[in-house]
């Protein structure tokens, strides 16, 4: 590798360690293939091909997060990087070794994601010498009959039980895919470890999602409200969170969403952006008070209807005659802060496409604030109690969406 390489290699590391991810390296795109992956493809954003991480490049990655100071709620993450593709980093010979070296010479925190290739007995030693520092949210996905389809180069049912048996993992996520599905994994993994948060819910189909798997996430969704009464019933010792279609997370938080609104103190004639969740709690609960701008997740498509997730593109797309449009900043934080929005397109650029059009930012309408509000509300009691049991709940599903 030339200087001019490693320079520019190591400059994606810094780019990466500024967000606190540890930018390790299969060199490669994921080997494990899930047909769900949301990060199966990457044309949304740009990413830089990296080559397998090599011991020189882990200390030069290190030296880099050593000279961080700690902060005791900041957790760095493995598994989720930024400008590298995700790839499950379990898969590196080295990746072991490496999170030994970063618990047992600095004093920092790990979030790591996998969907379980970890060797047992060592990841869960690691979390009885080092208690309360490893964050390990595993991936089980299912443990069902659906999961070799999902799956097809997984690891096994009993390797994942095995990494479940001990103190390592500290969220276990599994979806519903039908009948008997999510509630048997509930149950399954309670039994096994009743200490780890159960984080469960429906997966939500992007527009490159094949037909197969597209069908059987719908299918998870129409069964989730029986899914999750069967696991309210069960009353099991875990905390247990539930991620739904963003409809419902929204209107879980409607009360948030509309006291923020007010908190704009906008006008009738102002133009506001919002995706079709937003859209709908506004439109039932505060109608006439702005106009709003439904904007579709046209950029990630398929089913997917969060604000959170729009880009400057999605928006461009739904600009017609207006001269002031105000924008959620949460559109414009990707996790660079550099306002950017999750495609890495410019807020600035954005602007120089409307010269015309005056963009005004609503910095109460943050990541922040959806990010609190979705783990504050994500509880499967408030989705049993507080939506399917709530009439209300119909009526928000009637409110339509614009064309």
């Amino acid at each position: 590798m030339s200087l001019k390489d490693q320079e520019f290699l190591y400059n994606i590391f810094r780019r990466e360690i500024k967000d606190r991810k540890i930018p390790l390296s299969l060199g490669k795109t994921c080997p494990v293939k899930c047909t769900f992956c949301y990060e199966m493809d990457h044309s949304y954003r740009k990413t830089f091909e990296t080559p397998l991480t090599t011991q020189e490049h882990w200390e030069f990655i290190f030296n880099e997060i050593q000279s961080i100071p700690t902060r005791e709620s900041e957790s760095w993450i493995l598994g989720g990087n930024e400008y590298m593709e995700w790839t499950d980093l379990a898969l590196h010979p080295k990746a072991m070794d490496w999170i030994e070296e970063f618990l047992d010479k600095t004093d920092k925190k790990i979030t790591v994601f996998s969907v379980g290739y970890f060797d047992p007995a060592r990841i869960n030693r690691l979390a009885e010498k080092y208690p309360g520092r490893i964050n390990f949210e595993l991936s089980v996905i299912t443990l069902g009959s659906y999961r070799e389809q999902l799956m097809p180069k997984g690891p096994s049912v009993k390797q994942v039980m095995a990494v479940l048996d001990g103190p390592s993992v500290t969220s276990a996520n599994f979806y519903s895919f039908g009948p008997g599905t999510m509630s048997q994994d509930a149950k399954n993994i309670s039994n096994i470890n009743k200490e780890c948060l159960l984080w469960m819910g429906c997966l939500t189909p992007l527009k490159y999602i094949d037909t197969d798997t597209t069908k059987l996430m719908r299918q998870g969704k129409r069964f989730l409200p029986d899914e999750a009464r069967k696991i309210y019933d069960m009353n099991l010792p875990n905390v247990q969170m539930i991620h739904t279609e963003s409809d419902i997370t929204a209107f879980l938080n409607r009360n948030k969403i509309i006291k923020t609104f007010d908190a704009c103190e906008l006008e009738k004639k102002d133009w506001i952006v919002m995706a079709g969740n937003v859209h709908r709690i506004l439109t039932l609960f505060r109608p006439g008070r702005a106009r709003f701008l439904y904007v579709p997740n046209d950029t990630l498509g398929g089913d997917s209807n969060c604000t959170t997730l729009l880009t400057f593109d999605d928006v461009a797309k739904r600009i017609t005659n207006q001269r002031v449009i105000h924008l959620p900043q949460v559109i414009m934080e990707k996790s660079s802060n550099d306002e950017r929005d999750i495609s890495g397109r410019s807020f600035d650029e954005f602007k120089e496409q409307f010269p015309r059009v005056r963009f005004k930012v609503l910095y109460k309408v943050n990541s922040a604030l959806s990010n609190k509000k979705l783990y504050e509300k994500g509880y499967l009691k408030n989705y049993v109690e507080d939506y399917l049991d709530n009439p209300l709940s119909k009526k928000f599903e009637s409110v339509a969406h614009p064309n």
